[in-house]
């Protein structure tokens, strides 16, 4: 937010869409790009690329981790995670309704031999309770259960709105999982803005975490990259899996330094996307025909509910014919996200776009 409370524009590139898809759009900004013109590289296979490590002491730090290792995308950082954390033939509990479940095509399975254990949240938020009840441990039942060894977090939640897991809670299934030999990953691709929207810091949310993963490429702006921490003893193996991977990059200092301007210049401004998705939200809520879980829409998304009858799909294309490109997540539901690229002028046209319809 800028110093007197008004929400910052920062579209720097000419478009005539409105693009609500992903806050994996994002381009560049030009200071962005003067960050990555300048860049200091070398060869970081070889782990001498200055920039990458950086970039890595940085995150580290701010997520009060002991190290941090930068990979390609999300989806490599939790891949990498559940191999270093696991043994073939485990299992993994998770959200019904996880990124690590549903959009990663199944991976868990495929690098790691892993089955997984679904506990349903609350918009995305899984208890606890729940937790402790999905745990399964070989000894006592007669060979028949995996090993539950690893137990994975998504803050904010995806599929439950953008809600924000509370810290209690976090520390709660941390504690149980603990109790009973299981580490704690947190897929954080967007962490910061769970930061923003409690006011509790990055590393304090994953304090009791033993490896979390950040996106540099989604509300954070830069065009790519996520980053894995943990401890160093942690990170070491995950360098291993990286590579097995095939995710070893050589002169990355090119887009590692986009990802240390986001973290220095690109946190904060997330309000500003809370902001305009929760009038959105309102907006969108208070029309016939649609409908809002306001007390999910906590960030930067806004998952809109459609009255019987009507058809996302044909919907989707009637926004787009109005300059507003957003994705359906099933027959009967929107999906809205808003980022560094979203103007308010923008936010009025889509809601103007919502009541044409």
């Amino acid at each position: 937010m800028s110093e007197v409370g008004v929400p910052i524009t920062m579209r720097e590139y000419s478009t005539d869409r409105i693009d609500l898809r992903s806050d994996t759009v994002t381009q560049p900004t030009s200071a962005m790009r003067d960050a990555i013109f300048t860049a200091v590289v070398g060869d970081d296979v070889l782990g001498d690329d200055p920039t990458v490590k950086a970039l890595e002491m940085k995150a580290a730090k701010m997520l009060g981790k002991e190290a941090a290792l930068y990979v390609s995308s999300g989806t490599m950082a939790n891949a990498v995670a559940i191999r270093a954390h696991t043994n073939p033939g485990d299992e993994i509990v998770m959200e019904a309704n996880c990124h690590i479940y549903t959009y990663e095509g199944g991976g868990y399975a495929a690098l790691s031999g892993c089955s997984v254990a679904l506990v349903k949240g609350e918009n995305g938020i899984i208890s606890a309770d729940g937790v402790g009840a999905a745990i399964r441990k070989t000894k006592g039942s007669q060979g028949h259960y995996p090993d539950t060894t690893l137990v994975c977090l998504e803050n904010t939640s995806n599929r439950g709105g953008g809600s924000c897991y509370p810290v209690e809670t976090i520390d709660e299934i941390c504690a149980i999982s603990k109790a009973q030999d299981c580490a704690v990953h947190m897929d954080g691709a967007r962490l910061f803005d769970a930061v923003v929207a409690s006011g509790v810091s990055a590393a304090r949310l994953v304090e009791n975490c033993d490896s979390v993963s950040i996106c540099l490429s989604k509300g954070l702006g830069a065009p790519v990259g996520s980053i894995l921490a943990g401890s160093a003893d942690f990170i070491d193996q995950a360098h291993r899996w990286r590579k097995m991977f095939g995710g070893g990059m050589r002169q990355a200092g090119i887009i590692a330094a986009a990802g240390i301007f986001a973290l220095e210049n690109n946190v904060d401004r997330l309000a500003d996307d809370h902001a305009r998705a929760a009038r959105f939200g309102e907006a969108v809520n208070a029309m016939d025909g649609f409908s809002v879980e306001l007390s999910a829409v906590q960030t930067n998304m806004v998952y809109v509910a459609l009255t019987a009858g009507q058809d996302a799909g044909i919907l989707v294309n009637r926004l787009a014919d109005q300059g507003v490109d957003l994705f359906d997540i099933s027959s009967t539901s929107l999906r809205a996200v808003f980022h560094l690229h979203v103007t308010d002028e923008d936010v009025d046209a889509a809601i103007a776009a919502f009541a044409n319809i």
